[in-house]
């Protein structure tokens, strides 16, 4: 007999992009966590992140950038 879960990851997978996100989005809320809120945790980190992008402290690298150098690790 199959395994359940194995089963659902491989129909998951399936699933067009914006789908998947949508279900990892749910899974995570499912978790129960000693955070708080998890939507107002990222909401905190996403407004922490533009604020050090809008202050100068961090430099935003392109995502062309950030891909080539993970193919170079990889090779």
């Amino acid at each position: 007999m199959a395994d359940p879960l194995k089963t659902f990851e491989n129909e998951a997978l399936k699933l067009p992009q914006k789908d998947r996100a949508e279900l990892a989005r749910v899974l995570l809320l499912s978790l129960d966590s000693e955070d708080d809120d998890i939507e107002e945790v990222w909401a905190a980190e996403a407004e922490r992140r533009y604020e050090e992008l809008k202050s100068g402290a961090v430099e935003a690298v392109p995502s062309e950038v950030v891909f080539a150098d993970a193919r170079a690790l990889l090779e």
